[in-house]
């Protein structure tokens, strides 16, 4: 069984472990957090969910799969329409888009019923487009006019479209980016001077909140940063649960499906799924496990950038594994109340419907890169007869 599934996944076998670990803990951790989300809108069948949450998993390991077999070469011209179709995207999600919590973030498809968050589709798209607009300037990198405009302008745009409905996710981007086009060597003196343009952007609009007294996300912003200061009101409420959640846990947790706080914790099976497991499995066999399978990720994402005899692959895999890595490490930040609420969601093991496929299609860009990586160095080894 093991020699067969090999013989067709191909590409990084700590990346697909750390796929299969994240996906386990996602199954045990939504079947135990929807319970009272079932018994709400299910009648009590506990099982709704866990069997729902099992099938978008399977899809999503079978995008990861598909994608990982495309050869990595086709993702750079991709790259060109994705970000043409975004753009468009955002603006109709901005002006027309599906509104939850006073956040217009969401496409509901017509005739499906089915809704996509478009900043998850931005985050791939613009990634994709900087590892290729990198990797096609080597030669002109240090130029301000031929380098850094052509990059930096879809980087403002997307940013500025995710931002007013979904500020933490436009920062992630942007955050992102930065590194991305320092690791593709973007002048330093250019880069300081984009992220000093991007944090004044940001302080205006939060300074704004605080100026503007008027319903809507702004307001949203202003409550949720007054929380965190103050440590008052429902914002903080969802902090308090989470961090009883994590206390209560300790080092070897309450078991699974013993959790307590999943019954008083908004949203415990998305933004806050990492208490639910530590509650349930403790610090040693929940938390750790988890934060180590991303750093893995990252650290493999290294290994295959250093193994990488091309930029664009190079770029590509870090990129996005800097995406996914960062958001990870946002979504556990918030729930020990080192960040304010963001509503990021865990990759890969939060209960999600489009943010778990575009993570998925992230995930099989990279094996395809460390896919083509091996192929490329077995093709190189020497004959011998």
């Amino acid at each position: 069984m093991r020699e067969r599934f090999w013989k067709y996944a191909k590409g990084d076998r700590i990346i697909w472990a750390v796929i299969f670990v994240l996906s386990i803990f996602s199954i045990l951790a939504v079947y135990s957090s929807t319970g009272t989300l079932a018994y709400q809108r299910m009648g009590g069948n506990t099982t709704y969910y866990l069997i729902r949450h099992s099938v978008i998993l399977f899809v999503g390991i079978l995008i990861i799969f598909i994608t990982h077999l495309i050869p990595y070469r086709y993702y750079s011209r991709l790259s060109q329409v994705f970000l043409y179709l975004v753009i468009p995207l955002l603006i109709v999600t901005l002006l027309a888009g599906t509104s939850f919590n006073q956040a217009s973030r969401w496409l509901t498809l017509p005739g499906l019923g089915f809704t996509i968050q478009t900043s998850d589709f931005a985050k791939l798209a613009l990634i994709m487009y900087i590892a290729r607009a990198l990797s096609l300037k080597q030669q002109v990198i240090k130029s301000y006019k031929e380098a850094f405009v052509p990059i930096m302008v879809p980087v403002i745009l997307v940013c500025m479209l995710i931002l007013p409905a979904n500020l933490s996710t436009a920062l992630i981007l942007f955050g992102t980016s930065i590194i991305l086009m320092f690791i593709g060597r973007i002048s330093i003196k250019h880069l300081f001077a984009f992220a000093g343009i991007g944090v004044l952007v940001v302080s205006l609009f939060i300074g704004g909140a605080f100026l503007i007294d008027r319903e809507g996300r702004i307001s949203t912003w202003k409550n949720r940063i007054e929380d965190y200061i103050s440590g008052e009101s429902k914002e903080n409420y969802q902090v308090k649960q989470s961090k009883i959640a994590i206390a209560t846990g300790g080092l070897f947790g309450k078991k699974p499906g013993k959790s307590i706080q999943r019954n008083f914790l908004p949203n415990p099976y998305s933004d806050f799924i990492f208490a639910i497991i530590i509650e349930e499995y403790g610090l040693i066999f929940g938390g750790l496990p988890i934060l180590f399978a991303y750093l893995f990720l990252l650290y493999r994402a290294g290994v295959i950038v250093k193994k990488s005899t091309q930029t664009f692959p190079a770029f590509l895999a870090i990129g996005l594994v800097i995406t996914i890595v960062f958001q990870a490490m946002v979504n556990m930040a918030v729930a020990v109340n080192l960040f304010p609420v963001t509503g990021q969601t865990l990759p890969l093991i939060s209960m999600g419907g489009s943010s778990l496929f575009f993570t998925s299609i992230a995930f099989g860009i990279i094996l395809s890169v460390s896919r083509g990586i091996e192929k490329n160095q077995m093709d190189a080894e020497p004959v011998t007869t």
